[in-house]
């Protein structure tokens, strides 16, 4: 996940590839829940989500006294015993409603004389609302308070009035704000149905019916069957218990599917053999948002839905503009706000008033930033509608995400857009509410415009700080890193392994040994073979061997394409010798990273003694001159700066200092 403040998406062209997308978190944090009221029973979760949402409702559970293992793809829940559940207890739980309204239900129902437990969020939780659910609890006995404002968490749940339970009769609840609340009383009432059923009459409208769909389906799975009449009244039946079904498989999320049937209905071009294909879901799914499937038709994507597969290709083009009601999709329904960009008129999105309710006002937050694209965007109580900007009158635009994991998903989407403009995602972390990974599997099977993945360069002399001012930079943008250095390092290793000699004579087999290096970087370890060889290419005898090594024309060719290939989504910092003036000679931004020959010795000096290296100051700084010297009078490729450089002396600069620096020439190209 990228934990950065924003993160630049360049112009993308295609898309094509598979996508295994993570556990349904609607899924996930229900089983959860019902695991745990499963009394000393264990249950085995595979494929549960792992997300901010799931940690929240995990930790909160095992805070609670639940005994959760995690054995690889499974996870082990073992039933809470309610009679030793703290007296006290503060339970924060994030922004993840999936956990704050069922604990709320549940632990309303569970708490005993004595026992008192805070249920609190973020900011944004506080003033999400809760009070139905609360009005609906209470005629059972539930002893419930606000701490604040009336309506909102944070809530104090204190021990249930079991006279009042014993008289309560049926449970009425509105159904037009959030289905959570009544999916929340459907997960709490078998806890307070062992003698007697347990009725819930829905007022009003009932939105989002496919959530409740996949509550009752769990339900069954536990053991607890609820009779559902039209929607409208729910009967738990009495002496109901949950039962462990021992093994429960978590589907993949039907809505974070949304973004790659868009994906493949907007870029993934049959002509050219493309198409998407999502594997582990498919038609028989339990989840509401697999209707999405239905609404992308609408607009001529091309969707083949298996039993367990979708393939997803570009049908007609542009997109057609629709009118829909997406009550029975609001979560994969923002997706189609996207979508719309991309459609030959305008698009009406009709009965999404939930979206107000939700991480953020999801009405007002897409209507703003479709606007900062170039669309025309009306929007009212409960609708959305939006006018495509004409091909070239895209805006490029940095995207307010307002800690909403769904904002920062769709609004990847626009970096298709023809105009060819940049789309900046701010606080792209929010993913991790649902899809940790979201960024990471979008870029594994797109592919941005010719010549458009930024890339820069730092070149300069050895010991200058190029690969430490790389890494820094890269971590502020979310790039990847190249370390040419430690490339042409590896391969020096690698012929030394060989017991072959570093001489021209041999450039015909250093040349065949470096086009096929087994080499691997991860992270921030260099695996040669498998083999972790990040320290021993730091030897100094290793540094010699590579400066020999990459004086080769035939190495260096070798080398060169497998470097280039290096630059892939989104971006990547490449810090070598030559970097700006042979490998990337058309990137946006070249360093040169320089320092006197004295501190860049200091510098050497201090790395080898605090790795436990032996070393001499002044041999250090004679040795970096005379490979100066090497470098720069080189016949292939010596060592100088791009005409088109900045040059940046680092004599007396820290890293934060360069970095910042390197940054700021960063935004000027890209303005």
């Amino acid at each position: 996940m990228y934990s950065i403040p924003f993160l630049d998406i360049p112009p993308l062209a295609s898309a094509h590839g598979v996508v295994r997308l993570p556990g349904s978190k609607s899924i996930s944090n229900r089983a959860l829940l019902l695991a745990a009221l499963c009394e000393g029973r264990t249950t085995v979760l595979r494929g549960l989500l792992a997300s901010d949402d799931t940690q929240a409702m995990r930790t909160a559970l095992e805070q609670l006294g639940c005994r959760i293992q995690q054995n690889g793809d499974e996870l082990h829940v073992t039933g809470l015993d309610r009679h030793a559940m703290p007296a006290g207890l503060q339970l924060h739980l994030g922004n993840a409603g999936t956990a704050m309204r069922p604990l709320t239900a549940a632990l309303a129902l569970l708490a005993r004389d004595g026992q008192q437990f805070t249920l609190t969020g973020v900011a944004r939780m506080q003033e999400r609302p809760i009070g139905d659910l609360v009005d609906a609890l209470r005629p059972l006995g539930a002893r419930i308070t606000y701490e604040k404002n009336p309506g909102f968490p944070p809530l104090q749940l204190a021990g249930l009035d079991t006279a009042r339970l014993d008289e309560a009769q049926t449970i009425r609840i509105r159904g037009d704000v959030s289905s959570q609340f009544l999916s929340a009383m459907l997960m709490a009432l078998p806890l307070v149905a062992e003698r007697r059923e347990r009725v819930i009459e829905v007022d009003g409208p009932l939105i989002s019916l496919p959530y409740v769909a996949i509550t009752l389906h769990l339900l069954q799975r536990f053991g607890v069957a609820v009779r559902n009449e039209n929607w409208r009244r729910f009967v738990v039946p009495a002496g109901s218990r949950y039962r462990s079904p021992g093994v429960l498989q978590v589907e993949p999320d039907a809505s974070s599917a949304s973004y790659f049937i868009a994906l493949g209905g907007i870029a993934s071009d049959p002509a050219q053999g493309q198409a998407i294909t999502i594997e582990g879901l498919g038609a028989d799914s339990i989840q509401g948002d697999i209707q999405f499937i239905e609404a992308a038709r609408q607009m001529g994507v091309d969707v083949q839905a298996e039993s367990n597969r979708l393939v997803v290709r570009r049908g007609a083009w542009p997109l057609k503009a629709i009118d829909i009601d997406a009550n029975h999709i609001p979560d994969a329904a923002m997706t189609l706000a996207i979508m719309a960009l991309y459609a030959d008129g305008p698009t009406r999105i009709r009965n999404i008033g939930s979206w107000r309710v939700k991480e953020t006002d999801r009405i007002d937050a897409m209507q703003t930033e479709l606007a900062k694209l170039g669309a025309a965007v009306q929007a009212g109580p409960d609708w959305l509608a939006i006018t495509p900007p004409a091909a070239q009158a895209w805006r490029a635009a940095s995207i307010a995400t307002y800690d909403d994991h769904r904002m920062a998903m769709c609004f990847a989407l626009a970096a298709f857009n023809p105009a060819g403009v940049r789309v900046r995602i701010e606080d792209p972390r929010c993913v991790g509410k649902t899809f940790p990974d979201y960024f990471e599997t979008l870029f594994g099977v797109v592919q941005a415009r010719a010549g458009r993945v930024p890339v820069i360069c730092i070149d300069g002399p050895s010991a200058s700080g190029k690969g430490t001012l790389a890494q820094a930079v890269a971590q502020q943008l979310g790039y990847g890193v190249l370390d040419s250095g430690a490339l042409y390092r590896v391969a020096a290793l690698a012929a030394r392994r060989r017991q072959l000699d570093i001489d021209p004579a041999n450039a015909r087999q250093l040349a065949e040994l470096a086009r096929n290096l087994p080499l691997c970087f991860d992270g921030e370890r260099i695996l040669l073979d498998g083999r972790d060889v990040s320290a021993e290419i730091r030897t100094e005898q290793v540094g010699r061997d590579a400066s020999l090594i990459s004086a080769i024309g035939e190495v260096r060719e070798a080398l060169l394409d497998w470097q280039r290939q290096a630059a892939r989504l989104p971006g990547l910092v490449a810090d070598g010798r030559d970097m700006g003036t042979v490998v990337f000679p058309h990137a946006p931004l070249k360093v040169f990273l320089t320092a006197s020959a004295e501190k860049r010795a200091e510098r050497r000096y201090k790395q080898l003694i605090s790795k436990g290296n032996s070393a001499t100051l002044s041999t250090l700084r004679e040795e970096l001159e005379a490979r100066d010297l090497r470098d720069t009078t080189r016949a292939a490729a010596p060592l100088k700066a791009a005409h088109d450089a900045e040059v940046l002396d680092n004599s007396e600069m820290d890293v934060q200092a360069a970095t910042e620096q390197v940054l700021r020439w960063w935004a000027e190209r890209q303005s």
